[in-house]
């Protein structure tokens, strides 16, 4: 049955307006920017067929314009759409943090790391610079690479947290591999990193690792 012959509060767009967008499951989000589906299947059953092909709505949408232009059903207009879309809710996050305020919510820093740092192919650390208010300064992807070569991190990153005049940072790095359980050389960086920094009056406020699913916190674990 085609979409338009569904219940009113079935189909994806009468539903976001009923219900707002997050009422809607992932296909029914790829359906709206299909607007119809493979031949045989609705816009909702080809969204539903696309995230099972790739396993998630994120590993779809990582392969890029491209990639996605491949896919069947796709092509060059809805893959720009689907890129273009993502790629306002990832500035849209960014801004949150880089228009002044505060940040307040625990969960807003791990979302914007992740955002930032998730599916690199290689190892990042980096760093978001904080006023005494805990506003935003600046955001620094500052080491590449793994971080068990710990020794120089502290003095660089102080280096640079006085530059931006920061009261406070708070670092994060990413796991290629999506385990996102802090290792030990983490917890390790992450000592040094706060003795050194106190000696300049510069607070660690978290130490965030980006894997598959949520960040994962070392202060909220009790670590800082």
């Amino acid at each position: 049955m085609h979409i338009s012959k569904w219940p009113k509060s079935e189909r994806p767009r009468e539903k976001l307006f009923a219900r707002g967008a997050g009422a809607l499951s992932d296909a029914e989000l790829l359906a709206i920017f299909l607007g119809s589906g493979l031949r045989g299947m609705d816009a909702v059953a080809t969204g539903r067929q696309l995230l099972k092909d790739h396993g998630s709505l994120r590993a779809l949408l990582e392969r890029g314009p491209q990639g996605l232009a491949q896919l069947p059903g796709l092509g060059m207009a809805r893959a720009s759409g689907l890129s273009a879309a993502l790629e306002v809710g990832n500035r849209v996050l960014a801004q949150t943090l880089e228009r002044g305020e505060a940040i307040t919510d625990p969960g807003a820093a791990g979302r914007y790391f992740t955002q930032r740092l998730r599916g690199l192919p290689h190892e990042v650390f980096a760093v978001l610079y904080l006023d005494a208010r805990h506003r935003a300064l600046a955001f620094e992807e500052v080491f590449q690479g793994t971080i068990d070569n710990a020794e120089v991190y502290p003095r660089e990153l102080a280096r640079r947290a006085l530059a931006h005049n920061a009261a406070a940072i708070i670092v994060g790095h990413n796991h290629p591999s999506g385990n996102n359980c802090p290792s030990g050389a983490d917890r390790t960086v992450t000592s040094m990193i706060r003795q050194a920094l106190s000696l300049v009056d510069v607070r660690v406020l978290d130490h965030l690792v980006i894997g598959e699913g949520e960040a994962v916190s070392l202060a909220a674990t009790g670590f800082l």
